[in-house]
């Protein structure tokens, strides 16, 4: 398997050159790194190639990296069936640095595409829908990023007196605690039901 991959590598950096940053074995995938403007001709040659032949799309995924100036890493997997590996594209990006969409490589991209955004905020270009599809219409932020509230910025109740759904800034009803996470049953001074039973056998 490592010796397909490591082939797959060789083949992948002689036919696209510069469009390449790094190809490396991690995980037991091949990982391969290109730039935002060559990310359709890199998919596109995975596809086609008959050295390849990355014919089935399985996911598209963000990672959010806010201490980075690109601070997402937008990762797509993909599967061969004739050859039997997988590979694992990368592609860095900032906030406001849209990524050109796959749509037109691999239609199952749609989804994965909109829950990106949806999720991090991900930009795609010539997306054919690209609007949220996790989140309520009002939803402000994105909730994966690492930077996002826990406790979010709104809370959502229904109002008996106006008969219908309100949106209100998030009111924390009581202080947050600290726990000490112990369990129940160790460092207790006193009996709990059923440990009589424990101490029998």
């Amino acid at each position: 398997m490592i010796e397909a991959l490591n082939d797959l590598a060789g083949t992948i950096r002689e036919a696209l050159g510069e469009r390449v940053l790094s190809a490396n074995i991690a995980f037991g995938d091949l990982t391969v790194v290109t730039t935002r403007d060559a990310i359709i001709p890199v998919l596109t040659f995975l596809r086609d190639d008959p050295r390849c032949r990355f014919v089935n799309f399985v996911d598209i995924c963000g990672v959010d990296w806010p201490q980075r100036a690109e601070r997402f890493d937008v990762v797509y997997h993909l599967l061969s069936p004739t050859r039997n590996l997988r590979v694992r594209v990368k592609v860095s990006t900032g906030e406001d640095e849209p990524v050109p969409s796959a749509t037109a490589v691999y239609p199952g991209a749609d989804w994965f595409e909109r829950e990106a955004y949806d999720l991090y905020g991900i930009l795609f270009t010539g997306h054919p829908d690209l609007r949220r599809i996790l989140t309520d219409y009002g939803f402000e932020g994105y909730p994966l990023r690492k930077d996002f509230p826990m406790t979010g910025y709104v809370e959502v109740r229904y109002d008996d007196e106006a008969k219908r759904v309100v949106y209100e800034p998030v009111a924390l009803r009581q202080e947050f605690r600290n726990f000490d996470f112990l369990s129940p049953w160790e460092g207790t001074d006193y009996v709990l039901p059923g440990d009589e039973k424990a101490k029998a056998n």
